[in-house]
């Protein structure tokens, strides 16, 4: 599977409040976040579900994949989700490895595989 979702009794305002500070405890910063309901009705369509994106970045792992190689930042930064979905809200981002895969590089699928545990024990610490 390309992605690692989580599900939680949290709501989606606590989910990302927990989500945002276990991520501080790695060494990873949120440095956008895009209520996406609220964006599209901006423009005038309505989406029924609640649904956050957050891009965070780990500035020492970022410039070590870059160095390596700068197709990579075809896919930084970082992408976490927080939306409900029938009632449940839920955790989740696409798997860094599987992106990552795609430029078959073995020091930087090593790279990859190291950020993914970390992030998926955020996402775990957030449930």
């Amino acid at each position: 599977m390309f992605h690692y979702t989580v599900e939680t009794t949290k709501t989606p305002e606590q989910a990302i409040l927990a989500l945002t500070e276990n991520l501080k405890a790695e060494k990873f910063g949120v440095l956008w976040q895009m209520d996406m309901k609220e964006k599209l009705q901006e423009k005038g369509v309505e989406l029924e579900m609640t649904y956050h994106i957050l891009e965070v970045c780990n500035p020492v792992e970022a410039k070590r994949v870059l160095s390596e190689n700068a197709l990579v930042g075809y896919f930084l930064p970082c992408k976490l989700v927080v939306y409900e979905e029938n009632g449940t809200t839920k955790i989740g981002l696409p798997k860094p490895t599987s992106l990552i895969g795609l430029i078959e590089n073995d020091k930087l699928m090593s790279i990859a595989s190291d950020i993914e545990k970390r992030l998926i024990s955020c996402v775990d610490k957030s449930q």
